[in-house]
């Protein structure tokens, strides 16, 4: 099912990845001590400005910083709006 939403000029929309859930020993970790996630996934990207032209498209996976982004629920899950700015890298 495609979203519904275009972000606009330099935005860009991410679904972050799930927090991890137990540590690699196998110790699961409450939902008070997780870690926000710092990568996502490009959903929506805006059409630009004449001054920066877009680096990312849709797909693509990408490291964003720890407060980074705007955080908002869309159909029952949730996503990130960012400028392209940012975001740290495209891996």
């Amino acid at each position: 099912m495609a979203l519904n939403i275009k972000p606009l000029s330099d935005r860009v929309l991410i679904e972050p990845v799930a927090a991890e859930t137990k540590t690699a020993s196998g110790i699961f970790i409450p939902d008070t001590a997780k870690e926000k996630p710092q990568k996502g996934t490009v959903v929506a990207v805006g059409k630009g400005t004449k001054e920066h032209e877009m680096t990312v498209k849709n797909g693509d996976t990408v490291l964003y910083g720890k407060y980074a982004g705007t955080e908002l629920k869309l159909e029952g899950k949730d996503y990130l709006i960012m400028r392209e700015d940012d975001i740290l890298a495209i891996i």
